[in-house]
């Protein structure tokens, strides 16, 4: 089992940056495809991106396609999303989850283990 555990959501400037993480605690973080969801105030939950054990391929949600960025450090069992030219839409508590499933996992019940979740707000 992992426990997961996001950090670094902040209030930022429409155009800015973040990064947020998402530290895992448990054994084989490095065998799980890990993913980052998002939940917009009074809306569901929605997926945002998705990147495999290795790094090597990665997926995104539409709306964020070429301002996000999914990567992940096995050897720190961390992974991380940059959010570039941010926007009010973004607004949003954001949620690491990890699967055992196949690839590429863009359905939360695709999904084994979630974090708590860190508060993203992009102010106008």
């Amino acid at each position: 089992q992992v426990q997961l555990a996001e950090s670094g959501g902040e209030l930022v400037q429409v155009g800015g940056s973040l990064r947020v993480s998402c530290a895992a605690s448990g054994p084989n973080f490095s065998r799980y495809t890990m993913g980052w969801f998002r939940q917009p105030p009074g809306k569901d939950r929605e997926f945002v991106a998705t990147i495999n054990w290795s790094g090597s391929n990665t997926y995104y949600a539409e709306s964020v396609k070429g301002r996000f960025t999914i990567s992940r450090d096995n050897t720190k069992n961390t992974v991380y999303l940059q959010m570039d030219s941010l926007q009010p839409e973004d607004t949003a508590v954001y949620f690491c989850a990890a699967s055992m499933g196949l690839w590429a996992p863009i359905l939360s019940r695709e999904y084994n283990y979630w974090g708590q979740g860190t508060q993203v707000t992009v102010s106008s």
